[in-house]
């Protein structure tokens, strides 16, 4: 399918957008459309015996670890933020576009660095370079702006931001597991990508805000990506693992948690589908 019609099929539109608070984002939940209601700041869970920054040290013994957070993909702690059986956890599946409409070819069109970012993290140009370099083009999830509706960064905020959530996420472990990076593992900090977002029908009215543990998924496919309103695309838990099965979507864990509540909203359009 042309870049020019893909662009036109998943048009970016506000219309849901506009009544969304600061503090808030959407999502979708069984093919329709959800609102979360963040109430507090972001958790990246360190354990003791974890090694985050690869320093050779444990975190056990290594204070220096907790002074930025290190949000890492590709790491499952077994704890929540209150110490609970992260098995227990509810599922934020983040959605990530790592496909690019256009083969975008110019470095520029990066994410640049978001305002106070840690130090080190590879934005911009720099950025557009490297995935450039280990994916042929700028991936829409790294565009300053991309051809996709995405649910992350809200109305009116800069690329690489979503309200409460980490402004880097170190994606290091993924990239060698993927085989886009030879080992060992390093630290690998990125602006956090635009995404969306998708939870299971049992959580879409979650009246009272709970912890989420999130869990990306790269998802490869233009076919796959829902637009804004959630006629199509990933827009369900069972539609994320047909993704899955026809290798066109993979999920990873992380030790990145949110706390929102989610609720359905009502006279939006969706299917009938349930996880």
């Amino acid at each position: 399918m042309p870049a020019a019609v893909l662009t036109a099929f998943f048009a970016v539109g506000g219309a849901h957008a506009q009544s969304l608070q600061p503090n808030q984002t959407e999502g979708f939940s069984a093919g329709k459309l959800v609102k979360f209601t963040y109430q507090q700041n972001f958790a990246c869970v360190h354990q003791p015996k974890d090694d985050l920054d690869y320093n050779g040290v444990l975190a056990q013994s290594d204070s220096g670890e907790f002074q930025t957070p290190i949000c890492q993909a590709g790491i499952q702690p077994t704890i929540d933020p209150t110490g609970d059986d992260a098995r227990r956890t509810a599922i934020l599946y983040v959605l990530v576009p790592m496909f690019s409409l256009d083969k975008d070819q110019n470095p520029n069109d990066a994410i640049p660095c978001p305002t106070g970012v840690r130090t080190g993290t590879l934005c911009g140009p720099a950025l557009g370079k490297v995935l450039i370099e280990l994916f042929g083009a700028v991936p829409e999830a790294y565009k300053i702006k991309p051809l996709v509706f995405t649910d992350c960064p809200g109305p009116g905020s800069m690329p690489g931001t979503c309200t409460m959530h980490a402004s880097t996420v170190d994606l290091g472990k993924v990239l060698v597991a993927l085989g886009k990076l030879p080992a060992p593992v390093t630290n690998v900090f990125l602006p956090t990508p635009n995404h969306s977002h998708v939870i299971a029908n049992a959580r879409a009215n979650t009246e009272r805000a709970i912890w989420w543990e999130v869990e990306p998924v790269l998802v490869t496919d233009p076919a796959d990506w829902p637009n804004q309103g959630g006629n199509f695309g990933i827009t369900s838990v069972r539609k994320l693992r047909q993704a899955e099965q026809r290798g066109q979507a993979v999920q990873v864990p992380s030790n990145f948690f949110l706390f929102f509540s989610s609720k359905s909203m009502q006279g939006m359009p969706g299917m009938d589908d349930r996880d």
